[in-house]
């Protein structure tokens, strides 16, 4: 019976396929991957057996248990362990190098699909725990005890390990069972080879042992430093624990390291490559000696353990036996294990720690951003304390350096003063020293007056190449100045200087540190995290300069506010010039009728007239308004109107008193609050404030300040702040005496209403006011209601030329396409383009047209429904609709001109053409 058949018969297998040999490759069946399996013979035949083999196999899971239990040897279990503590290590997911070609940063940073659901433990709660800790004073902190993070990464709950008489007790087989079940349980690098050493200790009877690791291989620096040293079966981790360092290649040691060789002699002091400097020291005698080297996955050494002096062995000198060799060849094959999973953990544990920090310094940096000195301030006493060094300076690049460095730098000679050309490079210089750190009084130096020199030869290099600088010697670097040490009386030993980025990758400073405390160079590792953290600074810095312009950009404007309500604001003598003139009856002035017109007043009866409606409306007793501060904001509002066409002085002016009239006659002041009223008269005379003449989309096409400012109502905001800044204006404040509550409702309002007279707004609303018209609404008592009636006032107030008698229409009309054609004018100009119809002079003729068409879709809509509000209202629906009848008879007359106008174009050129032709007869037809 073949495989096939025995699979066929009893059936698929629980969540398999019904082949079992195809189960999909999910990662768990690592075997199959393996290229010293049989299935990699090069017989097809062979090859396909194995393969029925195995899949009848994956088939039968209990059977193939039960055999492997009947079956299995020693060495097969020692091989699957290896073989599960290789796959385990090798399918950990490896992190992306920031520095790699793929990865960016700054305003270049793609968004990285990243899910909460990744950080989840599945069997732990589902998470990591608080990244947000509090401190003993309450405040927020990102750091953790390193004891926390120690516990939540253990692989499993801590055992109780078994003592060293109970393990001299068990044979090796047991003992081996302990050392597996050491690995699976403690990650903590120490600790394990502790307990490795131990066991080792013990099956070869040696008295004492050590384990040394290989640091900077590959590198000039390379060197084994003990892990643990002079372990006993008797001693604890934490007194082995002791810093002796081996160079490369040196003793029996690093013999052993560099080789790969396992050395095994029975007196070490007749081996040329032994060392006894350590003996002497210790005054302990090396007699017998095994050293074997403790390779990684790959096959390289990564380490060398050896154990002296066999026990029983006192006045002798005895070899370790091959059988000492085999178990301490076996052991060491499980260290290797331990030592690599460890390490990924103390890695993977000082990862943790050491992106805490980072975030902790961020906070901190970013907490303090006041001023460029408490934010560089702060920096270095960071620096100082994280990297543990002497001094350290921050140097901030000049603007001007930044866009020509390459004419600023000048190398460093040796023994040349710094010159004005080199100092030029920066702005300004910060140090600090680590004795500052207590002292909160210390200075924070600038370039002009520097407590410590600056070494502008290695920090000149650094701005302008933005290359790092890891100097473990400065005096044997050609860029350094010896004399600012003779200078000082400082010796400078160790230099690390780095570049200071923003976000964007331009170089906003650089920073110098000088000098470990404890003497050694400063590292790679010194360098690494130096770096993550000099980008936090470098946005840090970037941020609090940008804080600073935002700072100055803001005093500048109110210097500029200041000046301009100075020059904006009219003058105290006119303000009284005004309040001695004599203001006439409303009845005199006709201003409460619909058909009033402005047309033919002096610019003082404008005032005058405008002081009337006021006071008819008796707003100035109801506010408490100064007469006065009345008179000069009437005048200031007056002087704040441009001279263009249209929307000027006199057109607020018409529009104000529109909704007098309104008010007054119309009967819709019943209808408002005197804080509406109030708001509703001050927007209309403020409307246009600083009008150009212009459109708002004029605005969004050219690009303009006021379009930057605001993206939507671009001219009526600006409206809406010229009228603030004149109501706040010295000599203009006719809000002043306001509750503070009062004052903020009839801001609201008159925002409100100056904004209203955006038809963008209007056409978006006015469907709902409509409605509420078409329900019969009239008595409006919901604030949102009430908001409404007041927009469409406004849009009523702003287009009334249309509800005037026909030549006050007429003679609007023209000045309002008037003031079109000089935007379309513009347009051809400023953006080569050919302007809509009616902003477009050769298309005049439209205007009747274009009038029809504006009184059908905005004017006729908002009276009708607000007669239907407030019936008084009628003969401004009247005068609208008198007027379109007009505009409709000029239409078809003014289109019927332009035809005409047309024909007589080109009928001109065919008489011409006519006449040259009979001109030629002529000349030809003489003697």
């Amino acid at each position: 019976m073949s495989s096939h058949q025995v699979g066929d018969r009893m059936g698929p297998r629980p969540g398999g396929s019904a082949e079992g040999s195809k189960e999909p490759d999910n990662g768990k069946d690592q075997s199959r991957k393996d290229p010293s399996r049989k299935d990699n013979l090069q017989d097809p035949a062979l090859k396909a057996e194995y393969e029925k083999m195995e899949s009848w196999l994956d088939g039968h899971p209990e059977f193939t248990h039960a055999y492997f239990a009947r079956k299995a040897t020693r060495s097969m279990i020692d091989g699957w362990y290896i073989s599960r503590a290789m796959s385990q290590s090798s399918n950990m997911p490896i992190a992306e190098s920031p520095h790699s070609p793929n990865s960016s940063s700054g305003s270049n940073t793609p968004v990285r699909k990243v899910s909460a659901s990744e950080f989840e433990v599945h069997g732990s709660g589902g998470s990591l725990g608080r990244m947000v800790t509090q401190t003993t004073d309450g405040s927020p902190s990102f750091l953790n005890t390193k004891q926390s993070i120690t516990n939540q990464g253990r692989a499993s709950p801590t055992r109780s390990r078994k003592t060293i008489t109970e393990l001299k007790q068990l044979d090796d087989r047991q003992i081996l069972m302990e050392l597996v079940k050491d690995i699976n349980n403690d990650l903590d690098l120490n600790s394990l080879c502790h307990k490795i050493l131990q066991n080792v200790l013990i099956l070869t009877k040696a008295d004492r042992g050590s384990l040394f690791l290989i640091k900077g291989k590959g590198t000039s620096q390379c060197c084994l430093i003990a892990k643990l040293f002079d372990v006993t079966c008797e001693s604890k981790v934490e007194e082995t624990k002791k810093e002796v360092r081996i160079s490369w290649g040196k003793g029996i040691v690093g013999y052993v390291a560099e080789t790969g060789e396992t050395v095994n002699i029975a007196n070490a002091y007749e081996d040329p490559r032994f060392n006894n400097e350590i003996d002497m020291l210790t005054g302990y005698k090396t007699r017998s000696m095994l050293s074997m080297p403790i390779k990684d996955l790959g096959g390289d050494v990564i380490g060398v353990a050896q154990v002296i002096n066999k026990i029983g062995c006192k006045d002798r000198y005895e070899a370790f036996t091959d059988s000492d060799e085999k178990v301490f060849c076996q052991y060491l094959q499980f260290c290797g294990i331990g030592i690599n999973n460890a390490k990924i953990y103390e890695r993977a544990t000082l990862e943790i720690r050491r992106n805490q920090v980072l975030l902790e310094l961020a906070k901190v940096l970013f907490e303090e951003q006041s001023t460029l000195s408490s934010i560089v301030r702060r920096i270095m006493e960071l620096t100082i304390s994280l990297m543990r060094c002497e001094r350290c300076s921050v140097l901030v690049v000049d603007e001007m350096s930044k866009k020509n460095p390459d004419e600023n730098y000048v190398p460093r000679r040796k023994n040349r003063r710094r010159s004005g050309q080199e100092t030029n490079l920066f702005s300004k210089v910060f140090e600090l020293a680590y004795s500052d750190l207590e002292n909160k009084t210390a200075h924070n130096g600038n370039s002009t007056g520097c407590r410590f020199p600056i070494h502008i030869g290695i920090t000149g290099y650094v701005a302008t190449t933005g290359e790092t600088l890891n100097i473990p010697d400065s005096y044997k670097d050609s860029r350094f100045d010896p004399q600012v040490d003779m200078d000082t009386g400082f010796h400078t030993k160790q230099m690390l200087c780095m570049p200071i980025k923003n976000g964007t990758g331009d170089i906003e400073g650089v920073s110098l540190l000088v000098n470990k405390l404890d003497g050694t160079p400063f590292n790679k590792n010194d360098e690494d995290l130096f770096e993550a953290f000099s980008i936090f600074c470098g946005m840090g810095i970037h941020n609090t300069q940008m804080y600073e312009q935002v700072c100055r950009a803001v005093a500048k404007q109110r210097v500029a506010l200041e000046t301009l309500s100075y020059h904006a604001t009219a003058p105290q003598e006119e303000a009284m010039r005004l309040k001695k003139l004599p203001v006439p009856s409303c009845a005199e002035l006709k201003l409460d009728t619909f058909a009033f017109s402005e047309i033919g007043m002096t610019e003082d009866e404008t005032l005058t007239a405008s002081l009337r409606m006021f006071l008819e409306l008796d707003l100035l007793n109801k506010f408490r308004i100064n007469y006065e501060n009345m008179c000069r904001w009437l005048l200031s509002v007056r002087k704040n109107y441009r001279n263009v066409t249209y929307h000027n002085w006199r057109h607020a002016f018409t529009v104000t008193q529109t909704m007098f009239s309104m008010l007054k006659t119309g009967g819709l002041a019943k209808k408002l609050s005197d804080l509406e009223v109030m708001a509703l008269m001050v927007g209309s005379l403020s409307h246009d404030l600083d009008h150009r003449g212009t459109t708002n989309n004029f605005q969004v096409m050219t690009e303009s300040p006021l379009a930057q400012l605001y993206s939507t109502s671009t001219m009526e905001h600006h409206h809406f702040d010229q009228c603030i800044m004149i109501i706040n204006s010295k000599g203009n404040e006719i809000f002043t005496n306001l509750s503070p509550e009062e004052y903020s409702a009839i801001i609201r309002f008159l925002e409100h209403a100056i904004l209203a007279t955006d038809l963008a707004i209007y056409f978006k609303s006015r469907g709902e006011f409509f409605k509420l018209v078409k329900e019969g609404q009239k008595e409006f008592k919901d604030e949102d209601q009430r908001d409404l009636l007041r927009g469409m006032m406004m849009t009523a107030c702003d287009v009334s030329a249309i509800a005037k008698p026909w030549e006050v229409q007429k003679k609007v009309a023209e000045l309002v396409m008037g003031e079109f054609f000089e935007q379309g004018d513009l347009e051809r100009q400023t953006l080569n383009r050919e302007p809509e119809d009616m902003m477009n002079r050769e298309k005049h003729y439209l205007l009747p047209k274009m009038q029809v068409g504006f009184t059908d879709a905005i004017c006729l809509p908002v009276y009708e429904s607000l007669v239907k509000t407030e019936p008084k209202l009628t003969p401004l629906l009247g005068m609208c609709r008198d007027n379109r009848e007009h505009w409709q008879e000029l239409s078809v007359v003014s289109l019927q001109k332009h035809e005409q106008e047309v024909k007589e174009k080109e009928k001109k050129p065919n008489e011409k053409d006519i006449d040259e032709t009979e001109a030629s007869t002529s000349s030809r037809g003489k003697p």
